[in-house]
């Protein structure tokens, strides 16, 4: 299918009509045959259709002005619109329920068509997920298989790093339109995303980050990928709309267990409980989807977080501390009467476990222990 300039001006025109639904746009173009051929279609035959006359009216007097002004913007450098006339409008996500007609890019959309895992969680995670996410991330793209996420702050933005600290593109999804630098925090990330991978978008550039717009690209981010992986979210959360929207999608979910004290961890808990499948290192993935690991991909270790050179000089107190602590957020003074320290040589010992990076604060809460070595089992296939 090839996208010619006049193609898109119509289903740029079919985009600006008010109200109307892309599926039903969709079905227009089935139904007559091209997006030009709706745009001259009889007002009687666009009322039998179910269009209203204002809905008709747009489809008679396209806004012709707008239409060329975002034309230019797609002939910048690093810029394109894809109707779904285009070559490198995704197939997968054409397929869903209510797929977009038109997506807005910044970047190369030659990625768009490539196998991915979407990576999504919480936007206020522990580290520990961070790191995870950012492990899984880089793990996956070494193996060949492109992330996807949507930019926000926590998982999101640690999902997008490990992929291109690996040295692979990741797309982004987003809320608003493409030009728009939200959220603040990320915008190198963006610029990065930008230059190796994509950024893109249904809304029209200069669209603002409105609160509504955002459970909607949730069903993009999945309908891009084979799965989505849930990292670490809460029982209310908007992974979680993401991932229902995956699985009425066809698409597999997959989700990473945690503590049970941890309220970030329900959400995954649930989602195993209604069926998704736990995942405790990349091959549970691979697996499920039918991915081949190249033999050469996937051996990433990340160093271990407790290597011998760091625990060198550590006395008998401060391993005990490590063992008092396990893997859940836990307070000074819990710590204080599980170690029988005082609260005063605990907190000079902590200061040091964390600047040698085997803690970590927990902001409200205490400390963490930093993951062990696991982190290279966890994102190894097995």
């Amino acid at each position: 299918m090839s996208q010619t300039p006049d193609d898109l001006k119509c289903w740029l025109a079919l985009y600006g009509v008010p109200g109307l639904p892309p599926e039903l746009a969709r079905a227009l173009v089935l139904a007559f045959g091209s997006a030009g051929e709706v745009l001259g279609a009889a007002d009687s035959l666009l009322a039998q259709a179910g269009l209203n006359l204002r809905q008709r009216r747009a489809i008679q007097n396209p806004d012709w002005s707008l239409i060329g002004t975002l034309l230019e913007w797609a002939e910048r450098p690093g810029q394109a619109i894809l109707s779904p006339s285009s070559r490198a409008f995704p197939e997968l996500l054409g397929s869903i329920p209510d797929p977009p007609i038109i997506l807005f890019v910044r970047g190369n959309p030659e990625y768009l068509g490539a196998p991915q895992l979407a990576i999504v969680g919480s936007r206020n995670p522990t580290v520990n997920a961070q790191q995870t996410a950012t492990e899984f991330a880089a793990a996956l793209s070494e193996a060949g298989h492109l992330i996807t996420s949507g930019l926000a702050v926590g998982i999101d933005a640690a999902a997008h790093r490990g992929a291109l600290t690996a040295g692979r593109p990741s797309i982004a999804v987003l809320g608003c339109g493409v030009d728009v630098p939200y959220p603040k925090p990320n915008q190198r990330l963006a610029a990065e995303i930008i230059e190796h991978g994509a950024l893109i978008s249904e809304y029209l550039p200069g669209t603002p980050p409105v609160a509504m717009n955002f459970p909607r690209r949730n069903r993009l981010i999945s309908g891009l990928s084979q799965g989505v992986l849930v990292v670490e979210a809460a029982a209310r959360s908007g992974s979680l709309i993401t991932a229902r929207l995956a699985l009425e999608q066809g698409r597999e979910v997959f989700a990473i267990p945690g503590s049970i004290h941890n309220p970030l961890a329900k959400g995954c808990h649930r989602l195993i409980r209604e069926g998704a499948t736990l995942v405790e290192n990349i091959g549970d993935i691979l697996g499920d989807l039918n991915w081949q690991q190249p033999p050469s991909a996937g051996h990433r270790q990340p160093p271990p977080a407790h290597t011998p050179a760091q625990l060198e000089g550590l006395d008998e107190d401060y391993v005990t501390v490590l063992e008092a602590m396990g893997y859940d957020p836990v307070a000074v003074d819990v710590l204080v009467d599980r170690t029988g320290l005082t609260p005063q040589v605990l907190s000079s010992m902590l200061l040091i476990l964390e600047l040698r990076g085997m803690v970590h604060p927990v902001s409200g809460v205490g400390y963490i222990r930093a993951a062990e070595p696991g982190t290279g089992s966890r994102v190894k296939k097995e």
